[in-house]
């Protein structure tokens, strides 16, 4: 038996619980280099935990399609973890309420051109999942030396709509 959600446009609203939006929407909040450049400051709160520091990895993830089998969700206890895409291309966001140690009843969001996402600490969120080649994206997270990871098989999965 599979579960169905339905994948909803990514909003800043929408995404509070589990996140940031990071986009160019709106005026910037300063111009710099000579007023060549707006800068959207501060767009991300980023956590690296205690001991830990800011990383940045390049991911080149295999594209999917939608309908999508959402089987797996994890979650980062430690730190924040951003996903920013190296091209304009959609992605599926996929993300969940905790419910004692494990992920509620997700949520997806499909993302539009230039759109970028930054999870919340301990945040339950499906794999990266590019809707298009080549999958190319910039990851901002935490490195230390303590474990920052745990997974969620779901069973039965989810099926994901557009």
């Amino acid at each position: 038996m599979t579960r169905e959600i339905r994948c909803a446009p990514l909003t800043a609203e929408a995404f509070a619980p589990y996140g940031d939006v990071l986009d160019c929407s709106g005026t910037p909040d300063k111009m710099i280099n000579a007023g060549l450049c707006g800068r959207y400051h501060d767009r991300a709160r980023l956590d690296f935990g205690e001991g830990g520091r800011a990383g940045i990895s390049l991911f080149h993830a295999e594209p999917r399609a939608l309908p999508y089998t959402l089987d797996l969700m994890e979650r980062h206890p430690e730190g924040s973890q951003a996903f920013i895409p190296m091209t304009d291309q959609p992605f599926l966001v996929t993300v969940a309420p905790d419910a004692g140690g494990k992920p509620a009843a997700p949520r997806a969001f499909l993302t539009a051109p230039y759109q970028a996402i930054n999870f919340h600490k301990g945040t339950w969120h499906g794999v990266l999942t590019p809707l298009a080649a080549p999958g190319i994206f910039a990851v901002v997270d935490r490195i230390g030396e303590t474990p920052n990871l745990e997974e969620v098989l779901l069973d039965p999965p989810y099926r994901v709509v557009p």
